[in-house]
C-alpha cells in the first residue's frame, strides 16, 4: 500500500506523493509517485505524463510521512 508523504527539496516548495515503502537507509534515492503541489494542482517542473521521479537524497532536506486521511481532511477556519 502506498504511503503518502510531503516531500521537501532544496530550492523549492514542498510537494505531495506516494511511495510504496519507507527508503531503507542504505539506498541512494528515493523514487516518488504521483506527484502534486499542496494544493493538488500539477507540480510545474515536471513534464506532462511522467509517473514516478527519481531524487538522490543531496536534493532532499526531509520527508513528512502522513497517516491516513490526513491529507483529504477539511479545516473549518474562523467564522462568523
Amino acid at each position: 500500500m502506498a504511503k503518502t508523504l510531503i516531500l521537501h527539496l532544496s530550492g523549492e516548495n514542498p510537494v505531495y506523493g506516494e511511495i510504496e515503502e519507507e527508503p531503507d537507509p542504505r539506498d541512494m534515492f528515493i523514487r516518488v509517485t504521483n506527484m502534486r503541489t499542496l494544493d493538488g494542482k500539477e507540480v510545474p517542473y515536471l513534464a506532462e505524463g511522467v509517473e514516478s521521479v527519481i531524487f538522490p537524497w543531496h536534493r532532499v532536506t526531509f520527508i513528512e510521512v502522513l497517516g491516513s486521511g490526513v491529507e483529504t481532511e477539511e479545516v473549518v477556519g474562523f467564522f462568523r
